[in-house]
């Protein structure tokens, strides 16, 4: 899921890039322009898509790290768990801050 996760991301940040830093210039980026991209529900399923695959791609990458230094055990139910946690309040997060960036619901 690693592979998969991180073609996914390529491809959505190249998007992210390509429109917010060369279609549209940093000086033009509004909050006005921004809730009427995310209010779009294409846009919208993406962003959300971009945030669940970044959460899980990092959380993913920093366990698979541990467990490839050795972490064992208790330790590594622990770290899981932890790592399970704060995965989830940040999509929690940033979907509540997403939603809130439009006027669809």
């Amino acid at each position: 899921m690693q592979r998969v996760t991180a073609v996914f991301l390529i491809g959505v940040l190249a998007f992210h890039f390509v429109l917010l830093h060369f279609v549209n210039h940093a000086d033009q980026i509004t909050f006005m322009g921004t809730q009427a991209r995310m209010s779009q529900v294409g846009y919208f399923a993406t962003m959300w898509l971009f945030l669940v695959t970044a959460t899980f791609h990092g959380v993913n990458g920093v366990y698979n790290a541990l467990v490839n230094m050795g972490i064992q055990g208790t330790r590594k139910k622990v770290v899981g768990g932890v790592l399970a946690l704060a995965g989830l309040l940040l999509v929690a997060q940033g979907t509540r801050v997403a939603i809130a960036m439009t006027n669809l619901f």
